[in-house]
């Protein structure tokens, strides 16, 4: 950051009184900068024993396979961000279920939240973002061709207690750079 968004004047990066870490701060107007983890909202797409997936028409991973997932934006819910992403990127129409998943990366500052949901029909088709989009089952999933660790491990989770009848939230840090297991 070079530049002040309220008043266009130059920023240094400093601690400042009463802080612990370094921000960026205006050299006019003293406004502090803060900058914080972006959020990543998804869903696990739910179609009777199949899960709706992406394969990614966009860098990072372009030509792998995710979740429908995305950038949470202003003035939206966890759960309108999992569905307006859904919508997106497969233009599906799901009902979004419980928070199943919550994932920190902190060295890229995002944190993912994935929720279950119900896929509301089948009519779907690829978003801009997304080159292709189907219904899986476990078997069919294409472990080796999925784009983030960050999508592979919840959804081992997912399978392994869908098959158990039961479902948790599952809480998890991954400290470094992996795109797949």
């Amino acid at each position: 950051m070079k530049y002040c968004s309220n008043c266009s004047a130059t920023v240094v990066l400093m601690i400042p009184e009463g802080d612990s870490l370094p921000r960026y701060v205006c050299s006019t107007c003293n406004i502090i900068h803060y900058q914080n983890p972006k959020m990543v909202v998804g869903c696990i797409p739910e179609w009777e024993d199949k899960i709706l997936l992406c394969k990614r028409a966009i860098e990072p991973r372009k030509g792998w396979w995710t979740l429908p997932a995305g950038f949470m934006e202003n003035n939206e819910t966890l759960a309108q961000a999992a569905a307006r992403e859904t919508l997106e990127e497969a233009n599906a129409r799901v009902e979004i279920g419980d928070l199943y998943a919550v994932y920190s990366l902190p060295h890229i500052s995002q944190v993912y939240f994935i929720f279950r949901a119900k896929l509301l029909d089948l009519d779907f088709k690829p978003g801009i973002e997304s080159l292709e989009v189907k219904l899986v089952s476990e078997q069919e999933m294409p472990w080796e061709e999925m784009a983030f660790r960050v999508i592979h491990d919840p959804l081992k989770h997912y399978f392994k207690e869908r098959n158990q009848g039961k479902f948790g939230l599952h809480v998890d840090v991954i400290n470094k750079v992996q795109n797949t297991p």
